[in-house]
């Protein structure tokens, strides 16, 4: 007979003179605007400015097996039951964290936390940051701990705005990309869908993101709207641990057939993941929220002087489509010659060999396609400063780890990008830390394709060099005419991007206006204008990010190639001067004495008027990117002015319907 036992804290009390007595615990922010405070009712109440944002409502359900495990604690007891709670203590965080490859080379992050001890060798710690608030489960048991559920709900004062992305498969919802534009709407409006993190609400004068950090060994968060409760709520769901795996025929992607009735199992000590409410009080605040990173486990492989970020040639989304060449393109030696080619003339350090250089039916990574000398081009890479990395699916690589590692970094390889997870339970979780840490045994990064939102893991492995979890790019392939990308281009940097690096893979050179936009799955065209694209390289964080167009395309924009090229892949220091979510967003970063500013609006045409006030004092060289005259009926309409400026100037930057610009500052 299974029983279950609530973890809940609805009963959180201490024993004084023999009776129960219950007490609220409250932790502040250094600055004092945040605060949080754990109550006997079972609410996490969170305030800014002393007016309530959030409460959260934090339970975990544990699962004994009567007769075949031995049990963790009494039948029917609760960690929370008063009897044994105790306050261990408080601390400050002070920590100064080095981020390699990060958004900024270091930050300073500062907090205060309380830790509640609980029965049965459970406790709760939980912090407040000036950034926002997190907390975390955790045990202390040497036994096997069975999760049957965590629940979390979050309940907002109001029927606010939110921004909520929903699983795109219905009827698994669990079993999906991660990829999905976001629906603004009142949170009673919210559809009846499973919504994927980070989710952002609307309380009052501030901004509430949903965010998880140091997920690891456990199943990712998702959430569903309830619509029902008096305060407008979002419930927490977990995917169940997978018990029978099954194969897809194409690709030997791995998906989950049958489940457990529990979401998590493990044994021994070990906490939790981080359960993050980032607050910003402005728009402009959000891409730089660096909680999710801050709250992940520390670097694990050492020194990180190996890995090296850089731009990608890469070939899926312009579907190998070169043109003015005496050689059919396509999965060949030749053609990833061309790239090569390309790639060296423009300093670019890395071409991707992506799906099809092995056989994907088979799931056959060992072995290239008989088209292609992929040792030959190793060597022709080589000789040129050019360097490959190698497509494929995430199960199809774990199956064949230790093995695929040792060949391919023999052969020369820098690195993989994996793809088609599609899932992010338990086991899912494990194998991508797995995964990480066996290539950076052997000193090989990834790129995390097909993968939900990053949770901090980056950070605990600085191998993973970018992430997916995005509507990207590629939905230009396949989109519908009323898909609005540039809506969304300037929405995800404020939500997404707070969890980390994103694998956007821009660089379209065929553009289109919102009227003649045409949807092409061989020859694609992207949304919005060229300079649009072009200020991607400024305002994503990604320092392993695509050139997705064909080499015989940008050879014929030389000016564009440049520009990109000339835009590092890592950063000093990033602000966002301006912005507001859905609306617009002008981000500005600095590497080393130089600074690179991009800009990005939807499809409403603006007049942008920045300052340079942020300079330092000095000249500077400025290399300015904009929409043509004629970008609003040409998309692919760009201009390029240099000029001198100092900290003393402001800039007029006008945006065409779906355009940007790219600022390049040079110091003189």
């Amino acid at each position: 007979m299974k029983l279950k036992t609530l973890i809940t804290l609805a009963t959180l009390s201490i024993i004084s003179g023999g009776k129960m007595e219950a007490k609220d615990y409250t932790v502040a922010s250094p600055n004092g605007k945040v605060a949080v405070t754990v109550s006997s009712d079972g609410n996490l109440s969170v305030t800014h400015g002393g007016k309530s944002v959030v409460d959260v409502h934090a339970d975990v359900v544990l699962q004994q097996y009567s007769g075949r495990i031995q049990p963790v604690y009494a039948q029917n007891t609760s960690c929370f039951s008063g009897k044994n709670i105790k306050y261990i203590g408080k601390k400050q965080i002070a920590e100064t964290i080095h981020a390699p490859f990060y958004r900024q080379k270091s930050f300073q992050i500062n907090g205060n936390q309380i830790d509640l001890g609980l029965n049965g060798g459970f406790g709760i710690q939980v912090r407040a940051y000036d950034e926002g608030v997190a907390y975390r489960f955790y045990t202390t048991n040497k036994k096997e701990t069975i999760i049957a559920d965590e629940i979390a709900d979050f309940r907002f004062p109001n029927d606010d705005k939110a921004w909520l992305a929903y699983s795109t498969n219905d009827d698994k919802p669990f079993a999906m990309a991660f990829q999905n534009y976001y629906d603004e709407t009142l949170l009673s409006k919210a559809k009846d869908k499973y919504i994927f993190l980070p989710a952002t609400i609307q309380s009052g004068d501030v901004k509430v993101t949903i965010l998880e950090s140091d997920l690891r060994s456990y199943p990712g968060m998702f959430l569903k709207a309830d619509c029902e409760n008096k305060m407008p709520s979002l419930s927490a769901k977990h995917a169940s641990y997978p018990n029978k795996m099954a194969y897809y025929k194409w690709r030997g992607m791995s998906y989950v057939e049958q489940t457990e009735d529990y979401i998590a199992k493990s044994t021994g000590a070990r906490t939790y993941p981080w359960r993050v409410l980032a607050i910003t009080e402005q728009d402009t605040e959000m891409p730089v929220n660096n909680l999710v990173y801050a709250l992940a486990a520390p670097n694990k492989i050492g020194s990180t002087d190996w890995i090296k970020p850089g731009k990608v040639a890469w070939d899926w989304w312009n579907d190998w489509n070169l043109k003015g060449v005496d050689f059919e393109a396509g999965i060949n030696t030749r053609t990833y010659q061309y790239y090569i080619d390309f790639a060296a003339k423009n300093n670019i350090p890395y071409i991707v060999l992506d799906e099809g250089w092995y056989d994907s039916s088979k799931g056959d990574i060992m072995h290239p396609i008989a088209d292609l000398d992929l040792q030959g081009l190793i060597d022709y890479g080589n000789q040129k400063g050019v360097s490959i990395v190698l497509w494929t699916v995430f199960n199809v690589l774990d199956e064949h780890l230790t093995e695929a590692c040792e060949q391919y970094k023999k052969m020369g390889i820098k690195g993989f990008k994996i793809d088609f997870l599609d899932r992010n339970d338990q086991t899912a979780v494990e194998m991508a830390e797995r995964i990480a840490k066996t290539c950076a045994d052997y000193q090989l990064f990834v790129d995390y394709h097909g993968y939900f939102a990053p949770t901090g893991m980056s950070r605990t492995y600085p191998n993973i060099l970018n992430y997916e979890g995005v509507f990207g790019m590629e939905e230009a392939r396949w989109a519908k005419k009323d898909t609005d990308m540039p809506r969304y281009d300037v929405t995800f940097p404020f939500i997404r991007m707070m969890a980390g690096q994103v694998d956007f893979t821009p660089g379209a050179l065929r553009n289109g206006t919102k009227e003649n936009w045409v949807e092409c799955y061989q020859n694609p065209v992207s949304m919005g204008t060229r300079c649009h694209q072009l200020a991607c390289y400024v305002v994503h964080d990604s320092p392993f990010t695509m050139l997705c167009d064909a080499p015989t395309n940008y050879e014929r924009e030389q000016p564009c190639v440049d520009l990109i090229t000339s835009i590092p892949d890592t950063f000093d220091e990033t602000r966002i001067l301006q912005g507001s979510i859905g609306q617009y967003i002008v981000t500005a970063r600095r590497n080393g004495s130089d600074w690179y500013i991009g800009g990005q609006t939807n499809w409403d045409g603006r007049e942008v008027e920045l300052s340079l006030n942020f300079l330092p004092p000095g000249n500077y060289q400025a290399t300015i990117a904009t929409d043509g005259i004629n970008a609003n009926h040409n998309a692919e309409d760009y201009a390029i002015e240099r000029k001198n400026v100092s900290s003393n100037d402001q800039l007029k930057l006008k945006m065409a319907s779906g355009g940007g610009f790219v600022i390049i500052l040079k110091s003189v």
